[in-house]
């Protein structure tokens, strides 16, 4: 319902501006003027009073795509195990989904520390609206008695306001989840994960 009210109102806003640039043309040359210069400079108007920040969303989530995301394994699970002898099979993965949870879901500022066993968190934090509409992914898998990382995945995604279901927005057009290839950089950190949670508990 509401994607058919927004259509709605684009075309009507389509038909507005046709009528702004033919008024635009007819009064230039009215007036002596260019007709087909300030049919453009009118078309340019109506274009950025909704399309503005398009191009420079695209273009700032890419670059930020880019230089920033991806997935990284700092520590494999065969160079942690070798590290720390007979320790992997003491490892118990609570049931259920216990986690501590600080920030606001709806800003969209949040941390989401979850337990995987004794000796490992996996830690989850989304923050935005960064400038030009970006949102951005962070997951670490962090060794609790070091401190150290050893695997993480960083996302972005752009759109007008902060994702919730199929709803980002009027703006539809400046909607993209993930950077290219982010998908699979998220399947690949919680296979990661999956792969040291240790036995079930019972």
């Amino acid at each position: 319902m509401a994607g058919l009210v927004i259509l709605a109102i684009m075309i009507v806003y389509l038909i507005i501006s046709l009528i702004v640039v033919q008024l635009a043309r007819k009064t230039a040359k009215k007036y002596g003027g260019r007709g087909w210069v300030w049919g453009w400079v009118a078309a340019l108007v109506m274009y950025n009073l909704v399309f503005w920040d398009w191009i420079p969303t695209v273009v700032m989530h890419k670059y930020y795509c880019t230089t920033e995301a991806g997935f990284w394994v700092y520590k494999s699970r065969e160079e942690w195990i070798k590290e720390n002898p007979g320790v992997f099979e003491t490892l118990v993965s609570p049931k259920g989904a216990r986690n501590t949870f600080e920030g606001s879901t709806d800003s969209g500022n949040y941390t989401d520390t979850y337990i995987t066993n004794q000796r490992f968190r996996w830690v989850v934090k989304r923050s935005g609206p960064h400038p030009l509409n970006l949102w951005r992914e962070e997951q670490k898998f962090v060794d609790v008695k070091t401190g150290e990382v050893l695997a993480k995945y960083v996302d972005f995604a752009s759109s007008q306001i902060r994702p919730t279901g199929s709803w980002q927005g009027w703006k539809f057009w400046l909607y993209s989840p993930h950077c290219a290839g982010g998908d699979m950089n998220k399947s690949l950190m919680r296979g990661f994960k999956n792969s040291l949670k240790g036995s079930l508990e019972e």
